[in-house]
């Protein structure tokens, strides 16, 4: 039955590792997919942007063509007021955008004549309507050698394109180039700096480009993904939250499930052990003439009677324990004198044959504690009989009580630091390899943490291995 068992739990844990393997590869696998898909989001909304930029550029050509032929209407008709002969000088010239967003042209004159003209806002932001592409052309060829760029009032209205597409650059800057990328007129405001550029021909007869500078685009496209990158990145963060909750809990369950079995392995073998030697005991008995051999006779009494009594100790354990599950225990308090009390404990406990015991109990003839006896004495039972099994040949233990609590210090094999956290937790029995030299039914401490916290007292262990351990029990548990 154990091998089976055994077999069970191994074919269990099997799939449980194929099924988490393949869930993670699930896992990674989506993804991977999300990153694809993502970064194939972000290349189709960058060509996007891209296309808005260069449509930008060409609507902007085509205001500030008409916009400079405006102003150079606007400047004649100033020149005429001013009484120039239209062959005069020309004067320089600035121009800018107010809030508004109407074009405000000043032009300072050579005898210091200052003319200035706003032109108004148009209602049509875009004149592509206006002018086709080649009219731009050819428009460009005949005023650009009459008035000449503007590039500041290319930047304001390349700026409010972009703006009417819902891209707001911190920087934008364009400047003339020919074919060759010789820069034919800088741009004043031009800043150093790593910038997105963009190639627009205007003028295709004489070779010239805009090369506009705009701000690095990358900013504006993840904040049109922000929405899809933030619900990708949620679902699969939970995604994968729930899958680390779903695998620790059946990690915890599985180990549960192990811890159960070696306790049903403990306990068959804890009850076989006494039932078979209590019942070889009664065999001699029944079998062979004991009536000439009273020391015999009376020495298998004493080895059916001692078994017969740790078989009862065990099933008595288990029972409580199944009470304690079901909080049904109602405990009994009553006043007990500590010394006496624990003196009988002592005494009892010396009586045994297994090795070597000394006890020592340290203890005020008047102290008195409100507790339930029955429990109480099997708290103290536990921890000396753990004392004794994990111990060399022989052993020391002493119990010592105060008004603080009761501690048992033994000089026994002592217990890893690794284990002290797991000590008082149900079925723990601190590993030894594949050899348990001392059986046991990981209960026992179990039981003594969960009646001391029903009588609102505390434990605590300090032990180090090869130097023993002290065990000891607090009457409050605000005194740890």
């Amino acid at each position: 039955m154990w091998a089976s068992g055994f077999l069970t739990i191994f074919v269990v844990m099997k799939q449980f590792k194929t099924i988490s393997t393949a869930f993670i590869a699930v896992i990674v696998v989506i993804f991977c997919c999300n990153v694809y898909y993502l970064v194939n989001l972000y290349d189709s909304i960058r060509d996007t942007v891209q296309k808005d930029v260069m449509s930008a550029i060409a609507d902007a050509n085509l205001d500030e063509l008409w916009l400079r032929a405006e102003r150079a209407s606007a400047e004649k008709k100033a020149r005429m007021q001013a009484g120039l002969p239209e062959t005069e000088q020309k004067g320089e010239l600035s121009t800018g955008i107010d809030s508004a967003g109407n074009t405000i042209s000043t032009t300072v004159y050579p005898d210091g004549t200052v003319a200035s003209n706003t032109i108004p806002k148009k209602e049509e932001q875009s004149f592509t309507n206006i002018f086709t592409q080649s009219i731009g052309y050819q428009f460009h060829s005949v005023m650009d050698s009459f008035v000449d760029f503007d590039l500041a009032l290319m930047d304001s209205v390349l700026t409010q394109r972009l703006n009417d597409r819902y891209i707001f650059p911190e920087y934008v800057a364009a400047e003339i180039i020919n074919y060759d990328g010789e820069t034919i007129k800088e741009n004043p405001g031009k800043k150093s700096g790593k910038y997105d550029e963009f190639s627009y021909m205007f003028d295709p007869a004489a070779g010239l480009f805009y090369r506009v500078y705009i701000t690095p685009l990358t900013k504006h496209i993840f904040s049109e993904m922000a929405g899809v990158i933030v619900t990708v990145f949620l679902l699969m963060t939970a995604f994968t939250l729930a899958f680390i909750y779903l695998f620790r809990t059946v990690s915890r369950l599985r180990t549960i499930e192990e811890m159960k079995d070696d306790f049903v392995s403990n306990m068959t073998h804890e009850l076989k052990t006494p039932i078979a030697i209590a019942y070889s005991a009664n065999d001699a008995l029944l079998n062979y003439d004991m009536d000439s051999d009273v020391a015999k006779r009376v020495a298998y009494l004493n080895i059916a009677n001692k078994q017969l009594k740790r078989l009862g100790e065990l099933v008595e354990n288990i029972l409580a324990m199944s009470m304690e599950r079901r909080r049904t225990l109602q405990l009994r308090p009553e006043t007990i004198h500590l010394q006496p009390f624990i003196e009988d404990i002592a005494a009892a406990q010396r009586m045994r044959a297994d090795k070597h015991i000394e006890i020592e109990v340290e203890s005020d003839s008047t102290l008195t504690v409100e507790a339930d006896k029955s429990h109480l004495s099997n708290i103290i039972n536990n921890l000396i009989d753990n004392a004794i099994k994990y111990s060399g040949e022989s052993v020391r233990i002493n119990l010592k009580c105060s008004t603080m609590g009761i501690s048992v210090a033994d000089n026994g094999v002592g217990i890893p630091a690794k284990a002290l956290p797991y000590l008082f937790n149900k079925f723990y029995r601190v590993p030894n390899g594949n050899i348990q030299e001392v059986r046991g039914y990981g209960i026992g401490l179990y039981y003594v943490k969960n009646i001391l916290d029903k009588m609102g007292w505390s434990i605590s262990v300090d032990s180090k291995e090869g130097r023993g351990s002290v065990f000891t029990i607090k009457f409050r548990k605000d005194e740890l």
